[in-house]
């Protein structure tokens, strides 16, 4: 063994075993859509925005008494759409509750850690979250100038029937109540189309006249827009009638974190005929 050789084999054997590498931990779901809906000015602004549209729209409306209500009558597709006649009914205006009239900042922090989707997590939140959400910027004040009008708020959630008395506490306890289940507050479980919540809609348009309502997601306005293709669903607000009623009885709340609208492929998205192939500059 050459004297070069003897050297190295006897650092090797003084320094022991190979020491394994620490393993980078896996990046955790810190998304850029959590960023901008809970933690940025632009996205605050945005919904500021969103409410101080619905309410000065509510207003006007209050004023005017409108012949029909924002909610979709029985039959009605999107494509030809009809709505429930007000009459003299008092007036309502109906929300979705997360991520239009609540950001669930301590569910979406555990999932920003790393703690995966689970049903049971998410009934747990429902259970427990009281404290740990806030409201949606602008949206205490655009409650309180709807009911300071004589507009009844009611919220139709996803939220489930069997929690509703936490539920109740958790919308109230961000200072958007009063939330009581039956009369301002509707849940899955309310009626037997599950979480589909055209049911609940009507239930609610039957007894209010519902002159405004907001989502995040396109089924808090119908679950007419409940459609397969991407494109299709997102064809379907921009086509007649319903394109009128954006900003005009149907308000939409920023939410890049989860729903519908993150679905697509990417041709989805950019359809061939926007493909655009770069051309090489050329050479002179």
């Amino acid at each position: 063994m050459s004297h070069r050789i003897f050297i190295l084999a006897a650092a090797l054997a003084l320094a022991g075993p190979a020491i394994a590498q620490p393993v980078a931990p896996a990046p955790i779901p810190f998304t850029e859509g959590m960023k901008y809906l809970y933690g940025s000015g632009e996205g605050a602004a945005i919904s500021v925005q969103a409410w101080r549209a619905l309410t000065d729209f509510t207003s006007r409306q209050v004023r005017q008494r409108p012949r029909d209500s924002a909610v979709l009558a029985a039959g009605a597709t999107l494509a030809a759409p009809s709505f429930v006649p007000c009459g003299r009914k008092p007036f309502a205006a109906v929300f979705d509750v997360d991520e239009t009239v609540l950001l669930n900042l301590g569910f979406e922090y555990d999932t920003a850690i790393g703690t995966p989707w689970q049903d049971e997590r998410w009934n747990q939140w429902e259970k427990t979250g009281a404290g740990h959400a806030a409201a949606v910027p602008g949206a205490a004040e655009g409650l309180r100038r709807l009911r300071a009008m004589g507009v009844k708020v009611i919220f139709n959630t996803n939220r489930v029937v069997a929690n509703a008395a936490t539920n109740q506490a958790t919308i109230e306890a961000a200072g958007l109540g009063p939330a009581r289940h039956g009369d301002t507050l509707y849940l899955q479980g309310d009626d037997a189309t599950g979480k589909n919540k055209d049911g609940r809609r009507a239930m609610i348009a039957a007894r209010y006249c519902v002159i405004a309502m907001g989502g995040d997601q396109l089924g808090d306005f119908s679950d007419l827009f409940a459609i397969a293709s991407v494109p299709a669903r997102r064809a379907a607000t921009l086509a007649g009638p319903i394109a009128a009623k954006w900003g005009a009885g149907w308000f939409v709340l920023p939410n890049p974190v989860y729903g519908a609208g993150l679905k697509g492929s990417i041709d989805d998205v950019f359809p061939p005929a926007a493909h655009w192939p770069a051309v090489p500059s050329q050479e002179k």
